[in-house]
């Protein structure tokens, strides 16, 4: 702990020991920073009041100006070119020295945001490791170009912020073994494919609820949502207060996108979930002066919570679809083979981002030949023996995509039967079913001897339920429900 506290000093001493002028910015706007390429990226800060800002980037011949107002808060956009650097940027008021930031990069920018599972660093949990967590710190002088910064955790602007928690860090082992391992990873899978610097600004915090990141505008945009249930939290899990003290002083510094990994603390309000999941990404979208910013959400992973067979987690991951589903310039990630039944912080982190990063590729920079999203249930085909043919999307065979084609579709790797299914007849009780893999149709063919006329199937519609479904690019099947039935063993 001393070691990292001297470390973290050090580094904040670095950063802050060169701002000895009149301007004065916020702290996300620092050395070793990297600002979006190829925009006008956002700059705001204080400087004497009514003065004139000037402001260079070594980037660039062109100088860009800011008038501060009668309380010296000014603001102003510089353009920024391709990638590359490092740069210097220099700040001037004309009262005292200048202000000079150095090491800054031009590239791609990311916000990465949640709760605890988006909060859980490189180097794990006590007892609960990152998978590929040890040999990643050990990796890290390997990405000399990426720059993370944590948001430091406040309840209120005059909170006290921990030393590393408001500086731009250069990977090293320390670094990266603190730094959040959905966002380390996903940075380092972007860095990897494009070649440029990453910024990745993570803004998190464990146990909190969605209504917590949301700006009040956003919360009463959402007629019918349960406020009883929301506004009985506190603290860190109080509405708005998030947004006010984690969000909003990050907003509008230009970025690329968001990668968000919440939804464990809104169970008990799952029937909320989409509305509020599509208000806030519309109102951050609106912060950051962008409304065609992709987001891009995890769904939260299997985990017994009230025990294995109840279904708060499955009505919450369908909400979280269907906030996808509303949104442009959105996808989700898929955990359901990752799961641990007993640990809420599964270890597979490295493969969420992946897939996280698969869609930002692909959606946002053009990459072709990535694994499509994952396959998500299409419908079904009643035989006359009562078993049931399903077909998804997103995968070859007859029912899709010509087989074979690596660029448009994918197959199930089902060795063995896959497990996890659910079918129920009119009687609406649902039984374990059998399933078995057609491969040269990738249709799945499930059935259950008690129940000889199914109306309705279900897969991985659990808290946890083993389902094992997952094609050869390592996505996952989808969890899904046919029917529209009232569930009524949630809890």
């Amino acid at each position: 702990m001393k070691q990292k506290l001297l470390f973290c000093g050090l580094l904040l001493a670095a950063a802050v020991a060169p701002m000895r002028g009149e301007v004065k910015l916020p702290a996300v706007i620092s050395s070793d920073m990297v600002l979006q390429r190829n925009t006008d990226a956002q700059l705001w800060g204080t400087a004497y009041p009514e003065s004139t800002v000037e402001i260079t980037g070594s980037w660039t011949d062109r100088k860009v100006t800011a008038k501060a107002d009668k309380e010296g808060k000014w603001a102003t956009t510089i353009p920024t070119t391709e990638a590359g650097g490092p740069y210097t940027m220099t700040f001037s008021d004309g009262h005292g020295s200048p202000t000079e930031l150095t090491g800054v990069l031009l590239g791609e920018v990311w916000i990465c945001s949640g709760q605890s599972n988006m909060e859980m660093p490189v180097g794990g949990y006590m007892s609960q490791p990152v998978a590929g967590g040890n040999q990643a710190a050990l990796d890290a002088p390997l990405y000399p170009d990426i720059r993370m910064f944590t948001v430091p955790r406040r309840l209120s602007p005059d909170s006290p912020a921990q030393a590393c928690d408001n500086v731009w860090l250069k990977p090293t082992p320390l670094s990266v073994r603190t730094f959040s391992a959905i966002a380390y990873f996903f940075g380092r899978e972007l860095y990897k494919m494009l070649g440029v610097p990453v910024g990745l600004i993570t803004s998190n915090w464990g146990g909190t609820p969605i209504e917590s990141w949301m700006s009040r505008e956003s919360l009463e945009s959402v007629p019918g949502r349960n406020k009883e249930i929301a506004d009985k939290r506190e603290g860190q899990e109080a509405p708005m207060v998030l947004f006010e003290n984690m969000i909003r002083p990050i907003a509008p510094f230009s970025a690329q996108g968001f990668i968000w990994y919440q939804g464990e603390s809104n169970r008990d309000n799952w029937s909320d979930y989409a509305d509020l999941q599509v208000a806030m990404v519309n109102d951050w979208r609106s912060h950051w002066k962008n409304q065609d910013m992709p987001f891009y959400i995890t769904a939260i992973a299997p985990y017994r919570y009230e025990g294995d067979e109840k279904r708060s987690k499955a009505m919450l991951v369908e909400q979280q679809y269907m906030a996808a589903d509303k949104l442009k310039n959105s996808g989700v990630a898929e955990t359901i083979d990752l799961g641990e039944r007993q640990l809420i912080h599964p270890a597979g982190k490295e493969k969420v981002s992946k897939r996280l990063a698969w869609m930002a590729l692909q959606d946002n920079y053009g990459v072709e030949g990535l694994p499509q999203r994952a396959p998500r249930y299409k419908s079904f085909e009643k035989k006359d023996d009562g078993h049931l043919i399903l077909s998804f999307t997103n995968l070859c065979g007859e029912n899709n995509f010509q087989m074979g084609d690596p660029t448009q579709s994918d197959s199930f790797n089902c060795w063995i039967g896959p497990v996890g299914f659910e079918v129920a007849g009119a009687d609406k009780v649902f039984h374990k079913a059998n399933a078995k893999h057609h491969w040269w149709k990738n249709v799945i063919e499930v059935w259950s001897d008690e129940v000889p006329d199914p109306v309705a199937v279900r897969y991985g519609f659990q808290n946890w339920s083993g389902a094992n479904a997952v094609t050869l690019a390592e996505q996952p099947l989808v969890p899904f429900r046919s029917d529209n039935w009232e569930v009524t063993d949630i809890w």
